[in-house]
């Protein structure tokens, strides 16, 4: 038979309501007391019912995430750490994580954040691959339900976040490529709509402006973040007349696919032509020829975000509500040793 609550509260001689809400993580529970009811049910094997837990507390106990996915097969390793992150946090605080996909800004996605906040199914969410004005951020905080985000919005909204200053870091590619003498830098970006690319474009012209290059329009292609995306567009650019000596994607994924184009227009990357992204994932390491990258710790990102989240759920205030970090430039043999 099961342990029961009413069993752990009379080894220890507390009431049933002074046990449960001392498991539950209430602060009205001294913290020696709290441990010694933690110790005690551990020891019991007592195992608390997530459904009366859930009633008492009148919450789910579930985090929600939704993967900007466009089709069946999504393999960007950026989101496979990502998940990874939200999943480990999200159960070292007891809460589940639910992942559910949608292409961005369609009206499934919108679907999904309606029933996950009419229906209380998740206490709150983590929202990623933020857009210049996002609807997300405006709809969560209208209807007051808990998120936290990965980046910013041009949106007059307050929310907490974790932003990565990529458009410094774009900086630094170009500043990389043009020490090493290239003068004809392109850049392959993503869809306008999306925050990253206003933020990433931003550097790449800072970039050039300090390196005393000239902008040109021509060396720049959109992308789609995919490593398809980053095929096509850098066959474009490659088929110039003038072709460039060096490529920018505004991710991995986008570096890797130009890459692939490079080899088939006959190139050596690294030697040839100098190809460089954005993420620093796993994966990056491993291409051929390693890929030079700006590393964001994504992992480590999506852990804190769950944090902050679990805070704001518990209706507590967050000390650092919003933070900007710094990505690092790791140099490999995609852009000559």
């Amino acid at each position: 038979m099961p342990v029961t609550i009413r069993e752990v509260a009379k080894k220890l001689g507390l009431s049933i309501t002074t046990v449960s809400r001392a498991l539950d993580g209430y602060d009205d529970v001294a913290a020696k007391t709290r441990q010694r009811v933690i110790r005690t049910a551990r020891a019991m094997g007592y195992v608390p019912s997530r459904a009366a837990r859930q009633l008492r507390r009148q919450r789910a106990d579930v985090i929600g995430y939704i993967l900007p996915a466009s089709g069946p097969h999504f393999t960007d390793p950026f989101f496979s750490a990502f998940i990874a992150g939200l999943g480990d946090e999200a159960t070292s605080h007891n809460f589940d994580l639910l992942v559910s996909t949608a292409a961005p800004d369609t009206t499934a996605e919108r679907q999904i954040y309606a029933r996950w906040v009419q229906s209380r199914l998740v206490d709150g969410v983590v929202i990623n691959r933020m857009r210049l004005r996002d609807w997300r951020a405006r709809y969560l905080v209208k209807n007051d339900f808990p998120f936290v985000a990965h980046g910013h919005t041009l949106l007059s909204l307050k929310f907490p976040y974790i932003e990565i200053d990529s458009r410094t870091g774009f900086e630094i590619l170009v500043k990389h490529l043009a020490d090493r003498g290239h003068r004809r830098i392109a850049y392959i970006g993503a869809p306008a709509a999306f925050t990253l690319q206003a933020d990433r474009f931003a550097g790449y012209q800072t970039g050039l402006a300090t390196a005393g290059i000239a902008f040109d329009a021509a060396l720049v292609a959109e992308g789609d973040l995919t490593r398809a995306g980053g095929y096509h567009a850098a066959l474009r650019l490659l088929d110039l007349p003038q072709p460039p000596t060096a490529i920018i994607g505004a991710n991995d994924l986008t570096a890797v696919g130009a890459a692939r184009g490079a080899h088939e227009r006959g190139l050596v990357v690294g030697r040839d032509i100098a190809i460089a992204g954005y993420d620093g994932t796993d994966d990056s390491e491993h291409t051929q020829p390693p890929l030079t990258t700006l590393k964001q710790p994504v992992y480590e990102i999506a852990r804190r975000l769950v944090k902050m989240l679990v805070a704001r759920i518990e209706g507590k205030e967050l000390i650092e509500p919003q933070l900007i970090l710094q990505p690092e430039l790791i140099v490999r043999e995609s852009t000559g040793g």
